[in-house]
């Protein structure tokens, strides 16, 4: 019997996204659609188009007569051109209005009121006028992002009036190649709400919502959101919670998603939970893989069967927590290396990743935000509590080399 062929639309890193091309090109032929060459997804693939990824007629060239199964893709610029390319072909996910909504949190939070999903007060804006009277209207703290960006860039905690204009300045000032500006209203002012925040990756298949993987987050860098860490219990009850099932359930119908994947991130305020952001793809910074070290649910075979129209199947085969930590430097600096103390290292160390490369410059957030990072680890343990002390050991053992300490060092040993 032939494997089904999916179209894959951009790869992104290999460091981030290699353990989901491994899974899928086991059981699937995969044509990958991209932008430059293919290197390291060489051996994962049937074959490959280099394309503008972009532009969904250009792919709908790309890929005439290759009779594809499905369409995939989990780089949140390329999203919606993917939906198009499905759309056009006829396959699951190929809703690019919805896409959209997920896309531009304006058009979310406009999608969720009318549902009654709860979720903050926020309003759109394109001036610092309108944003301060939003802001006035709303009650402080607010919460100032970007329409639609991603990774929580450009979002801004502002304590009080007087942070106001310089958190406009931030979120409007902030861009990510290929994604609409929405210059007129291209801000938003939202109430900012407390506690625990959250995110799950839902398959959904035939407007089902499937839960796969909770990661609570860690956030850092205040007044900024930076995503620092995420651990992964799969014995939360939150995944059981019928509250939280039914938010998720209603929340996905209201912004169209019916086939495919959700990264959907919620707070849980002391009032319940309330929804901060729905994405309508794979979760990123190696939740997903968390989820398969804590279960040993394949998130790459389920995504793929979902984009191929098949219904979603969890078999866990194992029960334990798992998590991630990523480092960033301390300030901007050369990177020349990274050295690893092995002695240092604790139990459950899974994997410890250098994400930059000697020569290139890293800066902290907000400037450097998740490209700051210089290098990430993911642990495996028995509790949370657990999870968080191994993490936080092998950060110990960790230090980045900058050019100007190894110039030191070396003028020290000569």
């Amino acid at each position: 019997m032939t494997r089904p062929l999916l179209a894959v639309v951009n790869s992104l890193s290999r460091p981030m996204r290699e353990y989901l091309l491994r899974s899928i090109g086991g059981r699937y032929r995969v044509w990958l659609l991209q932008d430059g060459p293919p290197t390291w997804e060489l051996p994962y693939l049937t074959g490959h188009t280099v394309v503008d990824t972009l532009d969904p007629d250009a792919m709908l060239t790309a890929t005439r007569g290759l009779g594809l199964s499905g369409v995939l893709c989990w780089d949140e610029v390329r999203i919606e051109a993917a939906a198009s390319l499905a759309a056009v072909l006829g396959l699951p996910g190929g809703d690019p209005s919805a896409v959209r909504r997920c896309r531009d949190k304006h058009l979310t939070r406009t999608a969720l009121a009318a549902a009654g999903v709860p979720q903050p007060a926020s309003v759109a804006v394109g001036t610092q006028a309108q944003a301060a009277a939003a802001a006035q209207r709303i009650g402080y703290p607010v919460v100032v992002k970007p329409r639609a960006l991603s990774g929580s860039y450009g979002v801004v905690f502002v304590p009080h009036p007087d942070a106001l204009v310089a958190a406009f300045e931030q979120a409007s000032g902030r861009s990510i190649d290929g994604v609409p500006a929405f210059h007129h209203a291209g801000v938003l002012v939202e109430e900012y709400l407390t506690g625990q925040e959250i995110s799950i990756d839902c398959a959904l298949h035939h407007g089902t919502t499937t839960p796969v993987t909770l990661a609570r987050k860690q956030l850092g860098y205040p007044p900024h959101f930076e995503e620092i860490g995420h651990t992964v219990d799969p014995t939360d009850p939150l995944l059981r919670d019928p509250t939280v099932l039914d938010i998720l359930t209603t929340a996905h119908i209201a912004v169209g998603l019916r086939d495919g994947w959700a990264h959907t991130e919620l707070r849980l305020t002391p009032t319940g939970p309330k929804i901060i952001e729905i994405n309508a793809r794979l979760g990123g910074d190696l939740i997903p893989y968390l989820g398969q070290l804590a279960t040993g649910v394949d998130p790459g075979l389920l995504v793929a069967g979902v984009a191929c129209g098949e219904a979603p199947v969890l078999r866990p085969t194992r029960q334990r927590v798992a998590g991630v930590g990523f480092w960033y430097p301390e300030r901007r600096c050369l990177v020349a290396g990274m050295r690893v103390d092995d002695e240092l290292l604790p139990d459950g160390v899974d994997r410890i990743e250098f994400l930059t490369a000697p020569g290139v410059w890293v800066e902290p957030p907000p400037a450097g935000h998740i490209w700051g990072r210089f290098g990430f680890a993911t642990v495996v343990a028995d509790t949370v509590a657990q999870c968080r002390d191994r993490l936080a050991e092998v950060a110990k053992a960790v230090t980045l080399l900058v050019e100007e300490e190894v110039a030191d060092a070396a003028r020290g040993a000569g």
